[in-house]
């Protein structure tokens, strides 16, 4: 019997399996290899996105994110338009081919401050990401769940929102070895906040990029849950 239990628990622990690991824990180990100096709460830098989607012309954003400072800004270029939004403290600027707007000419050209913010939003999540799980309104569940992905297994993460925040269901998944953020996933809800199975995407992280001290991710490829349809890739250029 004792032979058996030891056996058992050799088993166990080349399986991956011998401790259990919180979902703090594997945040906390995430963050640890993403922000290791802890930069991303004084994050000051400019970077480019290119966006590449099946039969359309290529996306140039340039990044700009001064969180000290409360400063962000975006400038897209697409074939000939290039649009500009800043908002510095609060206060909304928009720019169309270098020109500024002013609310009448914004609303012409289908430009608002609503849409500066969901930029702002936007780009400071996804590349604020593991960190920006630690903001408030992030609800982390305790489980840390090990599922396999396109024949990887991961550690994976469940995150919802205060209502105010979002109602997406989010999964972050993490190399088991060293922590670091490949993949997440989320999917829409319903009425009654069961998730949709056929909604949502799932966003493959490969490379990185050093921006600021952080390992942020250098090639985001989008796919609809549904059908693995692919969407399109954004490459960040330092």
């Amino acid at each position: 019997m004792k032979f058996i239990l030891m056996l058992m628990a050799l088993v166990i622990s080349i399986s991956g399996y011998s401790q259990d690991i919180t979902s703090q824990e594997v945040l906390k180990n995430a963050i640890d290899y993403h922000d290791p100096n802890n930069n991303w709460s004084q994050f000051n830098n400019t970077f480019t996105v290119v966006m590449t989607t099946p039969k359309s012309p290529k996306r140039t954003s340039v990044i700009s994110i001064n969180l000290p400072a409360e400063y962000f800004s975006v400038t897209a270029t697409k074939d000939t338009v290039t649009t500009t939004y800043t908002l510095d403290k609060g206060q909304c600027k928009m720019r169309y081919n270098g020109q500024v707007l002013d609310s009448i000419s914004a609303k012409e050209k289908n430009m608002t401050c609503d849409r500066a913010t969901l930029y702002k939003n936007y780009y400071s999540y996804l590349y604020g990401l593991p960190m920006k799980l630690k903001d408030p309104g992030t609800n982390l569940s305790d489980t840390v769940e090990r599922k396999t992905f396109k024949g990887k297994e991961y550690l994976v993460l469940k995150v919802t929102y205060d209502e105010a925040v979002g109602s997406d269901v989010w999964y972050f998944y993490f190399n088991p070895e060293t922590f670091a953020m490949e993949i997440y996933q989320f999917f829409k809800t319903d009425e009654h906040g069961k998730e949709k199975p056929d909604s949502g995407e799932y966003i493959l992280l490969s490379e990185e990029a050093n921006v600021n001290g952080i390992k942020m991710p250098k090639v985001r490829a989008w796919y609809y849950n549904k059908a693995d349809k692919y969407l399109g890739t954004d490459t960040l250029v330092e």
